[in-house]
């Protein structure tokens, strides 16, 4: 996973992208790992750690509303995450994640379920995404795997690179 994110932080350099992050499941880990790589402060503007629904409202702009309707581990909420974080922070990119790291189902949604929201240059991007462990840091460790191989793929994808 190392190779990974120092990749993406090579990517965002030369294309002179600037990245933001909206954490709840991962605690912000997207973010730590960003900031292991030498330079990451020339790309890397920031982050929220939002991991209770009060904290997604204030910080992250989410609609209660869409909190009450969807849950904190849908769809609908990490597209809110995204696009109001890139805004705030004033970034190219943003990655907002959520979802069910256990021990047990939340919201009536299974352990490992998670949702990822990539914006790019104001084009949304939500994947979901099934753990395949069951072990609450395991599954963290892969949600951060699978954001960074997604967000260099679209960033390839979007350079032509």
């Amino acid at each position: 996973m190392k190779d990974s994110f120092a990749e993406l932080v090579d990517l965002l350099k030369i294309h002179e992208l600037t990245i933001s992050t909206c954490e709840s499941i991962t605690g912000g880990m997207v973010a730590s790992m960003l900031v292991e790589v030498p330079g990451a402060s020339k790309v890397f503007k920031g982050g929220l750690i939002t991991y209770t629904n009060e904290i997604k409202v204030k910080l992250a702009n989410v609609k209660s509303s869409t909190l009450e309707k969807f849950g904190a581990i849908s769809r609908e909420t990490v597209v809110e995450m995204a696009t109001n974080t890139a805004e705030k922070f004033r970034t190219d990119i943003c990655i907002a994640v959520s979802g069910n790291a256990g021990p047990l189902p939340d919201e009536n949604k299974p352990v490992g379920l998670v949702y990822v929201g990539i914006c790019i240059i104001d084009k949304i991007y939500v994947y979901e995404f099934n753990a395949k462990s069951t072990n609450r840091n395991d599954i963290r460790i892969e949600t951060v795997a699978f954001i960074f191989e997604e967000t260099i793929k679209l960033i390839k994808k979007m350079t032509k690179n």
